[in-house]
């Protein structure tokens, strides 16, 4: 029995461990973030405190006797919760280190104290994973400022913004790089410590220009960035109420996002009219000189200081972060001819309004694009289509429930068939969207079955945003 008993509490602080630690991982190991601000609260309490109480409850009741049925029951639940996840745990090396503290505490209670405690090791694994994770990143970060700073004559161009700092940032790298060895931060790393490992690991020696993305979640961390890296130029794209949640109000958000102008090298900076500032020598406003948009499943079209731009890339929102690219390119000293050519080229980011056309089908791919501005871009796009038009969406996350409420009403408006993935916003749509137009996909693995079933050659599908399934 003592056999049983111990190979079941190891099993059950290990399922619950990943659990908590996969958690953390999803929400940068913020625990407040996955206390306070988790959409789907409800699996706290069913995949973690209910088993997790139980377990305790029945292992001091009963000296650890019949701690095993409490993990029999909890484990087929697990499983069913690990199954339907699209965003499962990376095993990195701080996982890793959690997983060799959680379990060394863990045996060491067993067996010398006689005491099968989840809380105390998973506590215990926690604080000394945070402590050793403070210690080498330091470190880590030690390495990369000498890495930045030993590349002679390096330019470093800061860029933040609530939407649409992933395209300004592939734009900016898109137009320089012809003229400069161009590297840019990768995907959506946008995080001091993603930042950190990007220039350690990958950032090339003979590097000229180098694109940093900036993202925050709270005050101070576009600050944080912004002193390390120390960009010479700056754009701040548009500001809006994305992420509000963490912030508190609009104020907050563009107070942060202003944070990109601390550093210390700083020769020009860029920002949208959104921010409402006062300009500068240095310090510009833009946004106002964007005119005569024209956006099509073709392509954009604007005239930036009475200068006509065509680039093949969708949605009319772009033309203001291509028109903060072509700033950058003039101020390095690019010439107008070269900055049209690449614009020429330009592609769209992956998952951000691609079009792709299949199976006579036009699918626009915009899963990547969680804002209001640039999901009402790509409604008004597929508007434009002569005929018949699907959305696929769960809707906005962390934003308030007004935005959500202008989504589905637009969404009745173009569409003639709506699909919600994901519980967080479908009471909003269903109250909003015609029932015959509206349909709910919980579990995205059915997706394929229900596109192939219910759309047909001719059809335009939008995908507007991707919420992986813990949201």
């Amino acid at each position: 029995m003592m056999l049983l008993n111990m190979a079941a509490y190891l099993l059950f602080i290990g399922v619950i461990g990943y659990y908590f630690i996969t958690n953390l991982q999803w929400y940068n190991y913020m625990l407040s973030r996955v206390i306070f601000h988790h959409t789907k609260v409800w699996w706290h309490f069913v995949y973690f405190l209910v088993p997790f109480v139980l377990f305790e409850f029945i292992s001091v009741t009963t000296d650890g006797t019949y701690g095993f049925i409490v993990v029999a029951l909890y484990l087929p639940l697990f499983f069913w919760w690990y199954r339907s996840l699209d965003k499962k745990l990376v095993f990195t090396g701080r996982v890793k280190r959690f997983y060799a503290v959680l379990f060394l505490f863990a045996l060491f209670g067993a067996l010398a104290l006689k005491y099968f405690s989840v809380f105390i090791p998973l506590m215990i694994a926690y604080g000394v994973s945070l402590f050793i994770e403070k210690i080498l990143f330091e470190g880590y970060k030690r390495k990369a400022k000498v890495r930045l700073y030993s590349i002679e004559g390096l330019t470093v161009v800061g860029i933040t913004a609530s939407y649409g700092k992933t395209s300004i940032k592939n734009y900016v790298e898109h137009i320089l790089k012809e003229s400069f060895r161009t590297y840019a931060t990768p995907r959506s790393v946008n995080t001091l410590g993603g930042i950190i490992k990007d220039i350690n690991e990958d950032l090339p020696a003979d590097t000229e220009v180098y694109v940093v993305e900036m993202g925050a979640r709270n005050e101070g961390d576009i600050a944080e960035i912004a002193t390390f890296v120390n960009p010479q130029y700056a754009i701040v794209g548009r500001i809006g109420p994305a992420h509000i949640e963490y912030f508190g109000t609009l104020e907050n958000i563009r107070n942060t996002k202003m944070e990109i102008i601390r550093s210390n090298r700083l020769k020009e900076a860029w920002v949208h009219e959104s921010a409402t500032i006062r300009g500068t020598e240095t310090i510009h406003e833009f946004g106002k000189e964007i005119e005569d948009i024209s956006a099509t499943l073709e392509g954009t079209a604007f005239t930036l200081d009475g200068m006509r731009y065509n680039v093949p890339v969708l949605g009319s929102f772009n033309a203001m972060n291509i028109a903060a690219a072509i700033k950058v390119a003039r101020a390095l000293g690019i010439e107008e001819e070269k900055i049209k050519q690449a614009l020429s080229t330009l592609k769209s980011v992956p998952h951000r309004l691609q079009r792709i056309d299949a199976g006579g089908k036009v699918i626009l791919d915009d899963s990547f694009n969680g804002n209001i501005d640039g999901m009402l871009a790509s409604f008004e796009l597929a508007e434009s289509y002569p005929g018949r038009k699907v959305v696929i969406t769960p809707g906005l996350v962390e934003v308030d429930e007004r935005l959500n409420i202008l989504v589905a009403k637009k969404a009745n408006e173009v569409f003639d068939m709506v699909v919600v993935t994901g519980d967080l916003n479908y009471p909003i749509f269903k109250e909003y969207i015609d029932a015959s137009k509206l349909q709910r996909l919980a579990d995205k693995s059915g997706m394929v079955d229900m596109l192939a079933g219910q759309t047909r050659a001719g059809d335009l599908i939008l995908f507007a945003n991707d919420a992986p399934s813990f949201i």
